[in-house]
């Protein structure tokens, strides 16, 4: 009889201790949205839906306007890169490719943009932005290729958006990369895992296709 009653205090003390620990891991993962320093971040972006700052742009076409100008009335599909990324950009490149071509002819141009940022504006010229697009086949219009020539605008841009861009002192870079897909105000809607691919498409088009039935 000791012995049972021993090994009940025991199974409550247990579960006492696994409950508490539920309850301390729900807390400080945000209902369990953040595992890990990145996606925390992910979670934290996508909660505060940062507006994108109005920086200055120069794209592959030598064109210099603002973010504003070239998004106004528009929604805006994003990326962070650079030229010489050997490893995760060119994948990113043609993962949006992928994208760009899964949205409707229609849409394209009238009620969405593309962009992709370098974060590299040094050594990422006009010219060098107009030789990489013609990889991921893009028009140079509805998908342009820019720089962000003044740092503190860039600088603000990244931190804005989470963008993690650290010099390795050999001119590569360490940097986390995402799908940002920017609304019609200015802020951002979404960040999105890159490497889902039909995922973020159907996100697209889910919100185009419901303004349009608006």
């Amino acid at each position: 009889m000791i012995t049972i009653i021993k090994n009940g205090h025991s199974t409550i003390a247990v579960f006492i201790v696994l409950v508490f620990g539920f309850v301390l891991f729900y807390n400080g993962t945000d209902g369990f949205q953040a595992f890990t320093a990145e996606s925390a971040r992910t979670y934290d972006i996508n909660q505060n839906q940062p507006a994108f700052t109005n920086v200055t742009l120069e794209d592959s076409k030598e064109r210099t306007y603002s973010f504003k100008e070239f998004a106004e009335g528009k929604y805006v599909f994003v990326t962070f890169m650079y030229t010489n990324c050997t490893t995760v950009c060119p994948q990113l490149e043609m993962n949006m490719a992928q994208v760009y071509e899964q949205v409707p002819d229609k849409y394209i141009g009238e009620d969405i943009v593309f962009l992709s940022i370098s974060f590299d504006p040094e050594r990422d010229d006009p010219a060098t932005l107009s030789k990489y697009r013609s990889y991921f086949g893009s028009d140079g219009e509805t998908w342009r290729m820019a720089r962000v020539n003044d740092e503190s605008e860039l600088n603000t841009l990244l931190d804005n958006l989470g963008v993690i861009v650290i010099p390795d002192g050999e001119g590569d870079f360490t940097h986390n990369s995402a799908f940002y897909f920017i609304g019609k105000s200015g802020h951002l809607l979404e960040m999105m895992d890159y490497t889902l691919i039909d995922e973020a498409a159907d996100k697209v088009n889910e919100t185009l296709n419901s303004e349009e039935g608006v």
